[in-house]
């Protein structure tokens, strides 16, 4: 089977099911929550390397795991001197605020560790989220309960895309603000982009 990307990861621990119409059923939809955090990762992914205070910081970095069975690209990596070597410093950027109790951002922050660990050949005990309301990092530490955690969800989502069942639908607090909510539950509030066509074809 092809690899699992790591945004599958953020997707499935929110919600199984919007994981599932993303990665399986290749829906995707727009509105301003998405296409405000489109914008800030195409302001980050610019591929450059500089060097600040004597950290290299590289972005865009194209990562991978052979044992899990993961790719994707990260925002931010820092290279941090440890003696004679580098050791890498994952930092993720996200449009919003901290989501709470969800675990999510920092499953798919572990995810990216674990695909530098076998990268780099190295331990990295900590990344960083970047969160654009309250303008600053929250230190995600890679516990061996957050590792156990971020491999359980791979095979979760590795188990639903084989098997190739769309889960069912279970509305919760995330569902007023997810962009597919018109694909998932019919009667749900039009996305951004459906709204925009119907506009269009009343001029018409």
């Amino acid at each position: 089977m092809d690899d699992i990307l790591l945004s599958a990861l953020q997707h499935y621990a929110v919600c199984p099911r919007q994981c599932a119409l993303i990665h399986m059923e290749q829906v995707w939809a727009e509105n301003e929550l998405t296409a405000a955090g489109r914008l800030l990762h195409e302001s980050v992914h610019s591929g450059e390397t500089r060097t600040r205070d004597g950290v290299r910081i590289v972005t865009a970095l194209e990562l991978r795991s052979a044992r899990l069975g993961l790719r994707g690209r990260s925002d931010a990596v820092e290279l941090h001197r440890d003696g004679r070597q580098w050791r890498p410093y994952p930092v993720e950027y996200k449009k919003g605020s901290p989501h709470g109790d969800c675990p999510a951002d920092s499953i798919q922050l572990c995810g990216q560790a674990l695909c530098l660990e076998e990268m780099f050949h190295t331990n990295i005990p900590e990344g960083a989220l970047y969160y654009g309301t309250p303008h600053r990092r929250t230190v995600v530490r890679f516990t061996s309960g957050l590792r156990e955690k971020t491999e359980q969800t791979v095979a979760a989502v590795r188990e639903m895309l084989a098997g190739g069942l769309l889960p069912p639908a279970q509305k919760g607090a995330v569902c007023a603000s997810c962009s597919l909510a018109g694909h998932c539950m019919p009667g749900s509030p039009p996305t951004v982009a459906a709204y925009l066509d119907t506009l269009c074809e009343e001029e018409e």
